[in-house]
């Protein structure tokens, strides 16, 4: 199907189109052996002949054919597969299976289904930990999903057994309308190519990037305090403001033209956004969600989307935005009229950048979406979290504050430089990324069987198995970061934890992935939160959440309360797409600090 052109076909047509042959094959294979066993002559085939005519074994016939089929196979590969795990070692086992009660593990999916819309995030994976581990296998419907949080098996993904994962067919089809043929949906030379296009504009920072920090951040704070000297204690959605900063920001970076999406007016409490710049943002996070429901769906997916893309209607909003920028300037380059910048001159933009390097419209503009989705969904998750930790632990609002004023007073600009020197400022953000990380669950498939060594055990990874990655758990183990894991506490970066736990084993921090496929702009993202935060915190000291003014939805269940760790405790409702959000947005109060002084006379 041609991705952004109306038709009939969904993307799961296809898939489902390739799966029939292989349900027709067993009851025409057996429906033809009997047939020839009718042509015979003597009593076995009179009797095949009784049975094939004989209207309730007709009815019968499919299913009892597909049982046969699959039951023999599924032996066949029983042996085979005990074959190739023996192959591997002698002590190589099978990872702890999840049994269910229904074959197949069918009932594993309304469950995801219920644990996503009632559930604290990840609950359908941790209530498994005390008695499987935290390496197992979820085995749905016959296929491998080998779920870890395990440090080493994340490791061996991610890097030292790179080779042997990729993101793989079923997880590139299922993404395939949103992310296309970019670097987060694709393997081997394809990812090579964009990543050797991308990689070298990341390379080093650039003074540009302060400038447009600078730039939106005035904006953005100047909206917010728009609304704080309202009258009534005013409140504002925090994640939709810093949603459409880092919006236009990166769309400004990316493609040199910004979606001025902090032009519109902040939205109030129970009133939807109505003005069309800010539908840009909100097809972004539609589009993810649908992408998220696909995975939610396993293997069903395709089923729901036969005649018509979900994503169809989001992906029309965003390449509306996206299309025009791209065929101008490659229209500009074929008519010789654009003078490409040298690679790595300050001024130029990713567009000028990927424009010099190709001319192939689609890889460009999935490679440009693809970053974007990551450069600013990442960092607005990063700072909508910061906020609700400010909020929630005052104590860090008062020292980050301090710190802030120490390096930049009330009003002067931060530099990079002053910035890497704030080092509560740095611990700040590393525990709002180890608590909250903004991509909190991730996938591989193996494309050859292999052993995930964890706890102790070697586990047989079989290859075709998907490989579901979590660092939120991994993040939160306590027996990874002591046992005050699930506490938000900064200060673990700055006191001996850091070097108990963190310098010997770098792999259970991984907000920004690791190995080969390690983010390429992890460095703008600190520099973005960290720039926004020092500019919000200049002017603003003190924080609350406003409960009455989010959306009643988005209020945790009442029965949160009686859980375990952070769930016991969250005063927001987390879910993920392809990153982490706040349901309902993040609504806070804020006191600016002019407004305090003068009512002290200060």
């Amino acid at each position: 199907m041609q991705r952004g052109s109306r038709t009939w076909i969904g993307p799961g047509l296809p898939v489902v189109l390739r799966s029939i042959p292989g349900l027709l094959v067993p009851p025409i294979a057996i429906y033809t052996g009997l047939a020839i066993g009718c042509s015979l002559n003597g009593v076995e085939s009179e009797y095949l002949r009784t049975c094939i005519t004989n209207p309730v074994l007709r009815i019968l016939f499919i299913p009892l054919a597909l049982w046969i089929y699959f039951s023999l196979g599924s032996f066949v590969k029983y042996i085979r597969r005990q074959q190739d795990r023996r192959s591997l070692g002698p002590d190589v086992i099978e990872p702890p299976h999840i049994k269910k009660k229904l074959p197949g593990n069918i009932d594993w999916i309304p469950e995801a289904i219920r644990a996503r819309d009632q559930e604290y995030i990840g609950d359908m994976f941790s209530q498994y930990f005390p008695t499987h581990g935290h390496t197992f296998n979820m085995k749905i419907f016959g296929l491998d999903q080998v779920f870890t949080c395990d440090p080493e098996c994340i490791k061996a993904v991610l890097s030292t057994d790179f080779s042997s994962f990729e993101k793989g067919k079923k997880f590139k089809i299922k993404m395939d309308t949103v992310l296309g043929v970019g670097v987060f949906n694709s393997d081997g030379d394809m990812w090579q190519l964009h990543r050797s296009m991308s990689r070298p504009y990341f390379h080093r920072e650039r003074v540009t990037h302060i400038d447009l920090f600078a730039q939106h951040s005035d904006i953005a704070i100047k909206r917010l305090l728009t609304r704080l000297s309202e009258p009534g204690l005013p409140a504002v959605d925090f994640q939709d403001l810093v949603g459409r900063f880092t919006l236009d920001s990166a769309t400004e970076f990316l493609f040199g033209s910004s979606t001025h999406s902090l032009d519109a007016p902040l939205p109030h409490p129970n009133e939807p956004p109505v003005d069309e710049s800010a539908t840009f943002a909100a097809a972004f996070g539609r589009a993810q969600e649908l992408l998220m429901r696909r995975f939610v769906l396993g293997s069903f997916w395709p089923w729901f989307e036969l005649f018509k893309d979900r994503t169809e209607g989001s992906m029309e909003v965003i390449n509306a935005f996206t299309n025009p920028i791209l065929q101008a300037k490659l229209k500009e380059k074929r008519e010789g009229l654009l003078s490409l910048k040298e690679k790595g001159n300050e001024g130029d933009t990713l567009l000028d950048h990927l424009v010099g390097f190709s001319d192939d419209e689609r890889v460009i503009k999935d490679e440009l979406l693809n970053i974007l989705i990551a450069g600013r969904d990442t960092t607005a998750a990063t700072l909508t979290f910061a906020c609700y930790a400010l909020a929630m632990y005052p104590e860090c609002l008062a020292k980050l504050r301090a710190e802030v004023l120490a390096t930049f007073g009330t009003s002067d600009y931060p530099t990079l430089e002053a910035l890497r020197s704030m080092k509560y400022l740095r611990a700040f953000i590393n525990e709002v990324l180890r608590v909250f990380p903004p991509v909190p669950f991730n996938e591989r498939t193996a494309v050859k069987s292999t052993v995930f060594k964890a706890e102790g055990k070697k586990f047989y990874v079989p290859a075709g198995a998907q490989i579901p990655i979590s660092i939120f758990h991994m993040h939160r183990r306590k027996d990874l970061w002591g046992p005050d894991a699930e506490e938000f506490d900064p200060e673990r970066w700055l006191d001996e934890r850091l070097k108990k736990y963190v310098t010997p084993n770098p792999f259970i921090f991984l907000p920004f992935s690791a190995g080969p496929r390690i983010c390429l702009g992890q460095q703008f993202a600190y520099n973005e939160s960290s720039y926004f935060l020092v500019r919000l915190l200049q002017r603003v000291d003190q924080i609350t959440l406003a409960p009455d003014a989010q959306p009643p939805e988005s209020h945790p269940p009442a029965h949160w309360k009686h859980g375990t760790g952070r769930k016991a405790i969250e005063k927001f409702w987390l879910k993920s797409h392809l990153t982490m959000y706040a349901v309902g947005g993040l609504w806070v109060r804020m006191r600016e600090v002019s407004d305090v002084n003068a009512e002290t006379g200060v």
